[in-house]
């Protein structure tokens, strides 16, 4: 094959391929989560819907406010629904607890310093289950 002949070809099969890189991508991302989540969150927390365990199911948790799961006993820090879980107070608060939610009951978790960690179990937090 000719050396032009392969650079279209090599060129039209990365054009082809770059949704499903980006697609992948953010999955990847998601995947990454869940694994983050597991190894960080999930003792006291799950992913499913009413599934509530010291610490409230995290479902649907992007956008809510705290303290609004009936049935869940907050702390007094998260119970009055003064802060709300959009994605930036996701993040601070994933980074350092005690700096959104001052009484918080989440110890001994102290927060995860890697914005990239962060950032992949916020992702996995909104992908659809």
């Amino acid at each position: 094959m000719a050396l032009r002949s392969r650079i279209l070809l090599t060129a039209a099969a990365s054009v082809l391929c770059l949704p499903a890189a980006v697609g992948a991508g953010a999955q990847d991302t998601a995947e990454d989560g869940m694994l983050l989540f597991n190894n960080a969150c999930r003792t006291c927390h799950s992913v499913n819907k009413g599934d509530n365990r010291l610490g409230p199911s995290l479902a649907g948790i992007v956008g809510r406010p705290s303290g609004s799961i009936e049935g869940v006993n907050y702390s007094s820090a998260l119970a009055d629904g003064a802060v709300t879980f959009d994605e930036a107070t996701l993040d601070r608060f994933i980074e350092n607890p005690d700096a959104v939610a001052p009484g918080h009951g989440m110890k001994p978790f102290g927060g995860i310093r890697s914005p990239e960690e962060r950032a992949a179990i916020i992702a996995f937090l909104k992908a659809p289950s």
